[in-house]
């Protein structure tokens, strides 16, 4: 495991058009991976770029940022008989001049397609982002943007490309909405690992993709935690630090199991690994993060909404607004775009369609053994809109929605 307090190595990058030496730049990719895994993805950053720049007109073309883990050099390791590989995803922000929503609709297919033909050679996920530095400077403080700003790697663009940005560098000032959100994601994700291990057939394509997930939401519990006392930190070495130095101001009984999955969250970050478990040992994981998971949901979300919850149940179907945040007016249209015309003028139509999706993985992953199946496939559709008749129709019905509003 990799011990909290190690040093990253230094690796120069090369190629790179502009010196990579502002605050928020990194100069290497990972933490402990070998040369030849550095120059691996430099060279694929490399022919992104002049894929790139093939793609859109130079005149459009105001920077190219290596996001995620990568973006911040403490990207994923995954070690092998032939190698060190990459693992985690390559995410690439592309930011253009000019309107952001023509450009995503100009952009953002053609840039999807060109990340289908770029990740075979690159051995991972290559995924592009359309973004304008104008919307970057005038959108409020929240972790994604948060992330971007403090760590990145700059393939395009001039040093002063993120000036004016300085408020996303401020981690204090994320919202405690963005903990929920990190851990409506998250928690999103056991869900989907829940419906591998149930199915039929168990693949270690399967096993992996429920390990990852399960790990994932190890780090992002005590991320969460962090989120909301304002101690968040883009590096997860940094973050495990300050999460096991924390003084609570409460007793919580789940306080020292939160610490304890941090910890194991970010080894698997930096080293991850394919996983050789059976289907019930990972389904005992998954149990004891799913119950974990849910105290501490209804722990954020009391502190969040000043309102306490009793279950998922009673989360679920609480009135109050979870996302007194938005705007009205805005939800309403967001709501009639989203809807179309099977959505009336109720004190529903002024709510953010998010609350939906926070609803039913309420009832999705925490009380489906606690309720009938009837109920529990009537209160989901309910709140997607749609008729689900199985719990398998359930989870895709939600999938799509979450993926409009994770």
């Amino acid at each position: 495991m990799i011990a909290v307090g190690d040093s990253a190595r230094s690796v120069e990058t090369t190629g790179v058009p502009h010196p990579l030496s502002r605050p928020g730049e990194t100069k290497h990719f990972t933490l402990e991976g070998s040369d030849e895994l550095e120059a691996h993805l430099e060279r694929t950053c490399q022919q992104v770029l002049a894929r790139v720049r093939r793609l859109i007109p130079e005149r459009k073309l105001e920077g190219l940022l290596v996001g995620g883990g990568y973006g911040r050099g403490e990207g994923g390791v995954l070690k092998t008989e032939a190698g060190d590989r990459p693992y985690n995803d390559l995410e690439l922000y592309v930011f253009l001049r000019g309107n952001n929503f023509v450009n995503q609709r100009r952009y953002q297919a053609p840039l999807h397609e060109l990340g289908k033909r770029l990740s075979p050679p690159a051995g991972v996920e290559v995924e592009f982002k359309v973004l304008s530095v104008a919307k970057l400077r005038r959108s409020p403080s929240s972790m994604f943007y948060y992330d971007l700003v403090a760590g990145h790697h700059r393939l395009w663009g001039e040093e002063s490309l993120l000036s004016g940005c300085g408020h996303h560098r401020a981690a204090e000032r994320i919202p405690l909405c963005e903990a929920t959100r990190l851990l409506m994601n998250r928690c999103s994700g056991l869900l989907f690992a829940r419906e591998r291990l149930e199915c039929a057939e168990f693949s270690p394509v399967d096993a992996d993709f429920v390990e990852r997930n399960l790990a994932k939401a190890q780090l992002a519990f005590g991320d969460a935690v962090l989120t909301a006392f304002g101690r968040y930190h883009w590096s997860c070495l940094e973050r495990h630090k300050r999460l096991k130095s924390l003084k609570m101001p409460e007793a919580l009984p789940w306080w020292s199991e939160v610490q304890r999955h941090h910890f194991s969250g970010v080894d698997f970050k930096l080293r991850p690994r394919r996983v050789a478990a059976s289907r019930a040992a990972l389904l005992d994981r998954h149990e004891e993060l799913s119950s974990l998971g849910l105290q501490l949901w209804l722990w954020l979300e009391r502190r969040r909404l000043n309102r306490p919850f009793d279950s998922a149940r009673d989360y679920a179907l609480s009135s109050v607004n979870k996302c007194p945040e938005t705007s009205g007016w805005r939800n309403a249209l967001l709501n009639l775009r989203t809807f179309q015309l099977s959505v009336q003028l109720n004190p529903g139509s002024w709510r953010y369609p998010r609350e939906r999706v926070l609803h039913a993985l309420a009832w999705l992953l925490w009380q489906r053994e606690e309720s009938e199946e009837s109920e529990l496939l009537r209160c989901v559709g309910r709140e997607l809109r749609v008729v689900v008749r199985s719990f398998s129709d359930a989870v895709a019905a939600y999938t799509a929605f979450w993926r409009q509003f994770s």
